[in-house]
């Protein structure tokens, strides 16, 4: 199908782009990667008024550390990061996520920015972003704020972000030395979503679990943080008990829907099974 008319602005700057978001009004929608928007628009299932095409702002992309933080513009493309070697060595789980997400094509387009704005729980970066504990830049016609990524996605397609917001960049904290990480994900074919996946990021001291972030995709209607087996595995060593436990409180906190990947009771296994999986090989990769 053909999309309903729309008028198209592309703006250079940050500053231009939420002038046009305030004055074209909410049916107005930004254009990231356009992955998810797109598709939508030629089934008319959406149909803005505008597009604002954030594409030409060369503020909005790129990779830098500030301290022991490392700062990505929300138009970097999943090519960009798969590729950088700053990501690579900083902060190997997000690499591990996104050589996960869709396909080479599709990596060329898709931006971080867009993925997380989406909010979609089926998306990898959402988990990721949660269990590295990023926080994200918002702008607006009142300035900047800062949000966690914990708490910012409200539902399906439902976040924090204000309607004159444009997110311009996502903070993540250097995990500490020695950190162990995996991003387990099962799907149904190479390049699909998620049936149901697991980002964990592990800190071992003296053969214990000294810190531990369990975050599941696909299985609710965002992200979920898995805060009871996390509580669970602190000060215990990971033995087949503790990882028991941990995959069973994980899949006591899904509360996946039916869908053409699986049914709930499903969905629900497998997000447990990622779990167990995901702690394994992170821990194989931690150093105490």
């Amino acid at each position: 199908m053909i999309p309903a008319g729309f008028d198209y602005h592309a703006p250079r700057s940050v500053a231009d782009a939420v002038k046009l978001l305030g004055s074209l009004g909410p049916d107005a929608k930004l254009l990231a990667g356009g992955h998810s928007l797109l598709p939508m628009m030629k089934l008319r299932f959406a149909t803005p008024s505008a597009l604002i095409d954030l594409g030409r702002i060369a503020d909005l992309r790129g990779i830098s550390q500030a301290g022991n933080e490392i700062r990505i513009g929300a138009m970097t493309t999943e090519h960009e990061l798969l590729n950088s070697k700053l990501i690579a060595d900083k902060l190997p789980l997000l690499a591990e996520g996104v050589s996960q997400i869709a396909d080479p094509q599709v990596r060329y387009r898709g931006t971080i920015g867009g993925d997380i704005c989406h909010g979609d729980p089926a998306n990898d970066h959402p988990a990721l972003a949660l269990a590295l504990d990023a926080s994200l830049v918002l702008t607006g016609p009142k300035g900047e704020r800062v949000v966690k990524a914990e708490g910012f996605f409200l539902g399906v397609y439902s976040t924090l972000s204000d309607t004159d917001e444009i997110l311009t960049q996502i903070r993540i904290p250097v995990p500490a030395a020695g950190s162990g990480w995996s991003y387990s994900k099962f799907k149904r074919k190479t390049g699909d979503f998620a049936t149901a996946a697991a980002a964990v990021l592990l800190q071992m001291k003296g053969g214990t679990v000294a810190k531990v972030s369990i975050v599941l995709t696909n299985v609710g209607t965002t992200p979920i943080k898995a805060k009871k087996a996390e509580q669970a595995l602190v000060g215990k060593a990971l033995g087949e008990a503790s990882l028991n436990e941990a995959a069973r409180l994980a899949m006591a906190a899904c509360s996946p829907t039916h869908c053409p990947r699986g049914t709930p009771d499903y969905k629900t296994a497998m997000a447990g099974e990622m779990t167990r999986r995901a702690l394994q090989t992170a821990h194989a990769r931690a150093k105490p």
